[in-house]
């Protein structure tokens, strides 16, 4: 069993709260003990800690202060999303955080909240690393000067270790990954989260929706089977008030790194990103073709953009970091080559 250690609180004006003690393990579909729905939704028939739910005290998320003062240090913050399992998103998250990290004066974070599939710690080379506690809180594993990552993989006695856990589990641990990570100072803090639409994206939207969310970047790739999902992806986004910074379509076109001659792989039968991200009125950031070399710097745990700088996706990746420049306002961030 993986035990957490609840590190150091700010203080603050608005001390937390304590949480109810459950008789019982919360149950599937369970609204959390301090929902104002807890203890009397149909899930909480039977459910022995149905009377303790109905009496515990109701109100703001007391953690929500905290979350706050830690994320004042960080000035930009991006959802990583996607529809469809199998797009790239973890894969285009370490590039980009790799591809921010180019300018030596840029800080940038990765918080992986994909709970049950963590794989940006292979991705970046920090596989067999652990979390160090302090009086401040969690330190991030640095795998460059000015590039942290935290993910649950670093607190696993086994790296292979199944990660089976129910919603209010989950959400307790990014809630401990916002409030008690000792981020430090960053430009950018991106937020890896599993595909879909679920308990992980609905959290760490309410838990920073008060330090603001500068808005979601949109995996996709060229096939309509994915963009079907992408357009469900963006429709939660407006639900929940997220702001769309772009989509991108990743996979798009395999680029011969010997003859440099361009293939589809997937067809855009429909269009593909661009033609979704007109149909959906969201910005199209840009395209990031197949490079075989991708794969093997992911396993290797490199930076792509270090390993292949010749790569047509790394020409990709620096048009998207442009979108995004544009879509942000980022003046402040430099050109590539400046």
């Amino acid at each position: 069993m993986v035990v957490f250690q609840q590190s150091a609180q700010p203080d603050l004006s608005l001390p937390p709260k304590a949480a109810p003690q459950l008789a019982a393990p919360e149950p599937e579909n369970c609204p959390g003990p301090e929902s104002q729905q807890a203890g009397k939704m149909d899930a909480c028939a039977g459910c022995p800690n149905q009377s303790i739910c109905a009496t515990a005290p109701k109100g703001p998320d007391p953690d929500l202060p905290l979350i706050r003062a830690r994320m004042a240090s960080v000035a930009h913050k991006l959802l990583i999303l996607s529809g469809k399992g199998g797009v790239g998103k973890s894969t285009f998250t370490s590039m980009l955080a790799y591809a921010f990290a180019q300018f030596p004066a840029v800080q940038v974070g990765v918080c992986d909240i994909d709970i049950c599939g963590p794989s940006i710690p292979r991705m970046m080379g920090a596989n067999n690393e652990t979390i160090h506690t302090s009086a401040s809180g969690w330190s991030p594993v640095y795998v460059a000067d000015n590039l942290g990552v935290m993910s649950i993989q670093f607190m696993l006695p086994n790296q292979d270790d199944a990660i089976i856990w129910r919603g209010p589990k989950k959400n307790g641990l990014i809630k401990q990954f916002l409030k008690d990570v000792e981020w430090g100072e960053l430009d950018f803090l991106l937020v890896d989260t599993p595909p879909g639409t679920t308990d992980e994206h609905l959290s760490v939207n309410s838990y920073l929706k008060e330090s603001g969310v500068d808005g979601a970047v949109i995996v996709t790739t060229p096939q309509e089977v994915s963009l079907l999902d992408v357009r469900k992806e963006i429709n939660f986004c407006r639900k929940a008030g997220i702001r769309v910074l772009g989509i991108v379509e990743n996979m798009s076109g395999f680029v011969c790194p010997n003859c440099e001659g361009e293939s589809q792989i997937f067809h855009a039968t429909t269009g593909g990103g661009r033609a979704l991200a007109k149909e959906m009125d969201v910005p199209f950031l840009g395209a990031v073709p197949l490079d075989p070399r991708i794969g093997v710097a992911c396993d290797y745990g490199e930076s792509f953009f270090d390993a292949y700088p010749e790569s047509p996706a790394c020409d990709g990746l620096i048009e998207i970091i442009r979108g995004l420049r544009e879509q942000m306002g980022l003046e402040q961030l430099p050109e590539y080559g400046e």
